[in-house]
């Protein structure tokens, strides 16, 4: 099958190298050591069930689900440019 430049393989290389991407983006921001017992944005205690399952958690749920607002407002954008973000 007619690739034109790409070579073999070329698309599936990009999806990994973005997976790859987002996974090590990911893996940088989780905390690490002890979880807090009281969150340190607003203080709130921070359940022991959620420590648990989270390790190094630093947030409430509450405050957690507001950073996770603010980050997604603030994704970022296709770097690698496919084809059908160039053409929006």
């Amino acid at each position: 099958m007619a690739t034109g430049w790409a070579g073999d393989g070329a698309v599936q290389d990009q999806i990994d190298a973005t997976v790859d991407d987002a996974v090590k983006r990911a893996r940088s921001r989780m905390h690490k050591g002890p979880s807090l017992t009281h969150c340190e944005e607003c203080e709130a205690p921070i359940p022991e069930a959620r420590r648990n399952a989270v390790p190094g958690v630093r947030l409430c749920v509450k405050c957690q689900e507001a950073h996770d607002q603010e980050e997604a407002a603030f994704s970022g954008y296709n770097r690698r440019g496919s084809k059908d973000s160039q053409l929006r």
